[in-house]
């Protein structure tokens, strides 16, 4: 093997991650390609052409990584963990909304497992001393109540170096990290990227036993937005008011200073104290 065909130490390889996988659906089947325009795309793709449930796409590198709201993800090559997860659960399209908070709590738990605390950010921000470190993506196809499949597209900061940070995404990287930042040193992708894929398939257990409840009140242990007063904006709606924490459905509630209650599914979120 020449230097230029030699695989990097700390590459991404399906037998590293199979190897240390302890899941029954999740992981099934893995892609893992070098470069993509996101995973999220190429796993819609899969699904619509009949993958299996537990599909797996992971990728060194995106050159169109997509976060909520048609926000770009920073995506550089060779550092960090980019995956996607298709799922067909058995639940109607409302539920969706609950069932997707599995992603950031396995990324939580694979993050805690590294000995950092972690907490989640409405709706899909995880977050390490109060940085950005990670974020998570729903997508959903379905007709009528029905529901096909949902595609979980995780986007972790794993090993991406501060300047890269500060380069990439100009002013929004004073509130972005790396586990390795946080860490102080480099953290073996391969280990992390099956401990998130293992930690996602417990969640999906505990969402089959104990439905939604069970999901929800997890997350609310891990939530730092409750009690605190937000700014939710949606195209051209603004909304302020006091975060009253998460209803049945995972649905936002916010209210405002009337004392009115809102339930927000999508926004950007910005907390003002």
């Amino acid at each position: 093997m020449t230097p230029e065909t030699a695989v990097a130490p700390d590459a991404l390889g399906i037998e590293p991650i199979r190897h240390r996988l302890y899941t029954y659906l999740v992981g099934r089947r893995i892609c893992l390609y070098e470069t993509v325009p996101s995973t999220n795309g190429v796993l819609r793709k899969l699904a619509r052409a009949g993958a299996p449930a537990g599909t797996v796409v992971l990728a060194e590198g995106q050159t169109a990584g997509r976060g909520r709201a048609g926000k770009s993800w920073f995506s550089p090559p060779g550092v960090n963990l980019y995956a996607s997860v298709l799922f067909r659960p058995a639940i109607p399209l409302g539920a969706a909304g609950a069932f997707s908070f599995v992603a950031p709590l396995a990324v939580a738990d694979a993050i805690r497992e590294l000995g950092l605390a972690p907490a989640i950010k409405w709706p899909n921000d995880v977050l390490v001393k109060g940085r950005k470190v990670a974020g998570t993506l729903a997508e959903l196809s379905g007709s009528g109540d029905r529901l096909d499949y949902v595609i979980l597209g995780v986007g972790v900061n794993v090993n991406v170096e501060r300047e890269a940070l500060r380069v990439g995404l100009g002013k929004a990287a004073q509130s972005a990290t790396s586990l390795r930042e946080a860490l102080g040193h480099p953290v073996d992708r391969n280990a992390f990227t099956a401990a998130v894929l293992t930690f996602l398939d417990e969640w999906l257990v505990t969402y089959r036993d104990q439905g939604a409840p069970g999901v929800l009140r997890a997350w609310r242990d891990l939530d730092i937005v409750s009690g605190r007063r937000v700014e939710v904006r949606e195209e051209a709606t603004v909304l302020d008011g006091r975060a009253r924490g998460l209803d049945a459905e995972g649905r936002l509630e916010v209210e405002d200073a009337h004392g009115h209650i809102h339930r927000v599914v999508t926004g950007e979120l910005r907390l003002l104290e």
